[in-house]
């Protein structure tokens, strides 16, 4: 996804649990691990909020055929169930990684949509994504102009397969669930073997990423990037029990925690060991760099513009991110790898 993934947004994760309270429900296809959509037995997904629990249905009456998306793990779901040529329009083309065909209309960002070129296209439906519980004010006018919106709330999800399990909808939506069931089965498996596999080794302990606009974000041990860490037989240093929400540590407290640190994960815009050594004159002294211990990022992937496939892709994909990890923390990590690379001098 474009930026919605950044730690800022990881900050603002919540813990969900997956309800019912639907009768329709009871025959329906629900979510396994997903907490915020649903889909139910008379051609309907839902949408739920993590915000107030408000439900938006929508009704399916034929596969739709025209979808503008304007985040990028959208593209990747409709990617892994071979509907590309669905994707009628995106926001922010620069940032996706891959890219669903060559031409695809960029309609721009939320605060500067092409309004007249989403009319012209006519799409079936808009997806899109919020980060509070107001609902911002280009919804309200889509709305008015009678486009379609549905809010999807995936990225707030806090376990990876949460949110791989999004494809199901995108499934739903186009006609294609059963195909969408059989990737996420897939990948659930892969997901769940991998994380067995582990499971007995030693906890590996982490520092995890560095300040993002002067702030340093330490993930609670129920977030997503966590639970990872977790299934891999990590340790996210800092981690506070119970809790899906990042909070913010000072530098002296990450420079305490870098100390006990195995290995450093996610260090920003940072690809080499001396240009992380140069954003901050204490980090030298950070255990990993100090001890010659390893460091890797998630930036394998990337566009020049700044998008990065660890969150479109690997939001489709976690099961491979968790491969990544399980090789950097239990073996030499000099294998290939999906989304992560390892800095050197």
């Amino acid at each position: 996804m474009r930026y919605i993934y950044t730690i800022f947004i990881a900050a603002m994760a919540l813990l969900a649990a997956c309800t019912v309270n639907d009768a329709r429900q009871q025959a329906a296809s629900s979510c396994e691990y997903a907490s915020y959509f649903d889909i139910l037995a008379d051609s309907a997904v839902v949408a739920i909020s993590p915000f107030d629990g408000s439900r938006d249905t929508l009704l399916v009456r034929q596969p739709l055929s025209r979808i503008i998306c304007m985040s990028s793990t959208n593209v990747a779901c409709l990617s892994a169930i071979g509907a590309d040529s669905l994707v009628a329009a995106v926001s922010g083309a620069g940032y996706l990684a891959k890219l669903p065909y060559e031409g695809v209309p960029d309609i721009g960002y939320e605060a500067a949509l092409d309004y007249e070129k989403i009319l012209e296209i006519k799409p079936d439906l808009l997806v899109t994504y919020v980060v509070s519980g107001t609902e911002p004010q280009y919804i309200t006018k889509l709305r008015s102009l009678g486009v379609p919106v549905l809010l999807l709330h995936d990225h707030l999800e806090n376990h990876p397969l949460a949110r791989a399990e999004y494809v199901r909808l995108f499934g739903a939506l186009t006609g294609r669930l059963e195909q969408a069931d059989s990737v996420f089965d897939f990948v659930k498996e892969r997901y769940e073997i991998l994380a067995e596999s582990v499971m007995d080794n030693s906890r590996v302990k982490v520092l995890l990423n560095i300040p993002y606009a002067d702030a340093w974000y330490i993930p609670g041990a129920e977030n997503y990037m966590s639970q990872l860490v977790r299934d891999a037989a990590g340790e996210v240093l800092g981690a506070e029990a119970g809790a899906s929400k990042s909070r913010v540590i000072s530098l002296e407290d990450a420079y305490k925690l870098s100390r006990n640190a195995d290995i450093w994960l996610n260090p920003g815009h940072c690809r080499t060991r001396s240009q992380l050594a140069a954003v901050h004159q204490l980090f030298p002294s950070f255990g990993p760099l100090a001890n010659g211990l390893p460091i890797y990022n998630n930036t394998l992937r990337t566009t020049p513009e700044g998008g990065n496939d660890f969150w479109e892709s690997g939001a489709m994909r976690p099961d491979l991110i968790l491969e990544d990890l399980i090789q950097v923390f239990h073996s030499d990590g000099d294998g290939d790898l999906n989304y992560y690379f390892r800095l050197e001098d």
